[in-house]
């Protein structure tokens, strides 16, 4: 994954609300949490953040610490970067989270699983098996070499699969590889247990062709993280964008061309200085689907952008009940349709939103877009949902 690579630490204001699961065990470290307001006008605790490492965070949300997350900025062009290495670590997670899913689901049916259970009622290993990580941990330290010589039996031919696809780059070959063994490493324990137990018995042929197939259809999902990165850092810069123009019609006053005052470095930073001010500021959240317990929202991811105005607080009090009276409801693709004439970044986004909705269909990841407009007050909310 390249999110994690490219920058040790990321600078974001990230504000991180937990799960039950997640703020009881903050607790028990003794850390203190926060109580702060969000975009949606919720109130939630949690922890705040502005020098973070990502693989912290990713594996605060691989042990479902985190129910969503926000950034809340005035500009993100500097930050462009660092939104979008955020955004991918977020989707990796969930990728890696259903994968681990995935494969426990299957190879609990497996014919040697089955077999092992008719043969030990009182050892079952099914759905509701629950070993506790320290007893899993201490019965796998025992078979590290077991644990070595099976992951390179899983991924010696999915390597050559790899390496002999003349369709791939050299450069996305090696990253290929690389995501071969993020998914692997990311396995939990129990996953491990179980394909230990069954190495190299009868029907294990069974349990390593499950294992390539979920393996080669989580490295097809895992090219559209790189399009969600680009379309909300896309969504980000548009609403930044009007911001600015809005801004440099007020202060500026009689100059008709607010792009040529917006893409003056100058003037761009006296713009910048006066929404920072005025609290004018865009908010991006990624909701995490439901946890453990929550069948068929585990994979689940709703990222949404507030275009914040000074009236948000009271035009927004309660979002969900105005929805039916105070706002203008249509799909992204109509949002980007229906912009003025000439607008910046209009071709540009549909474009994204194409490649985005294409990749999605391409390896069956649910994708839905949704504009909702408050006539009263300008405000744009956008959220993209998807199901992995």
């Amino acid at each position: 994954m390249s999110a994690a690579g490219k920058k040790f630490y990321l600078d974001l204001p990230l504000k991180v609300v937990l799960t039950e699961d997640g703020a009881s065990h903050l607790i028990t470290h003794k850390k203190k949490l926060l109580r702060f307001r969000l975009a949606d006008n919720q109130e939630e605790y949690g922890i705040s953040m502005d020098h973070f490492s990502p693989m912290s965070l990713q594996n605060m949300i691989l042990v479902d610490y985190v129910s969503k997350l926000e950034i809340s900025m005035s500009e993100f062009v500097s930050h462009r970067q660092e939104i979008m290495d955020l955004s991918k670590v977020i989707v990796y997670s969930i990728l890696y989270k259903q994968f681990d899913r995935e494969i426990f689901a299957s190879l609990i049916q497996c014919d040697c699983v089955r077999h092992y259970n008719r043969t030990n009622p009182g050892h079952l290993i099914d759905e509701k098996t629950k070993i506790p990580d320290k007893q899993l941990r201490s019965t796998l330290a025992l078979k590290d070499n077991v644990i070595q010589s099976s992951r390179q039996t899983i991924l010696d031919p999915v390597w050559k699969s790899i390496m002999a696809n003349s369709e791939y780059t050299p450069e996305e070959k090696n990253i290929y590889l690389l995501m071969t063994e993020k998914f692997l490493n990311r396995l939990s324990l129990m996953n491990w247990y179980i394909i230990t137990k069954f190495y190299k018995t009868d029907g294990f042929s069974q349990m390593l062709g499950v294992i390539r197939r979920l393996l080669s259809g989580y490295m097809d999902k895992s090219k559209v993280a790189e399009y969600i990165s680009v379309m909300v850092m896309e969504l980000a810069l548009n609403s930044e964008n009007t911001n600015m123009r809005k801004a440099a019609r007020t202060m500026y006053q009689g100059i008709d061309n607010c792009d040529s005052l917006i893409y003056d470095p100058d003037i761009r930073q006296k713009i910048i200085q006066e929404l920072v001010r005025k609290h004018e500021v865009v908010f991006i959240s990624w909701k995490i689907g439901g946890g453990s317990t929550a069948i068929g929202k585990q994979g689940s991811l709703n990222i949404t952008l507030y275009n914040k105005d000074d009236e948000f607080q009271e035009v927004k009090e309660n979002i969900e009940s105005k929805m039916s009276a105070d706002l203008n409801k249509r799909s992204l693709i109509d949002f980007y349709r229906q912009m003025p004439e000439g607008q910046e970044g209009t071709d540009l986004g549909l474009y994204y939103l194409s490649y985005l909705d294409d990749a999605c269909k391409k390896v069956n990841v649910k994708f839905e877009s949704l504009v909702n407009q408050f006539t009263s007050s300008d405000l744009t909310v956008i959220t993209l949902k998807f199901n992995f």
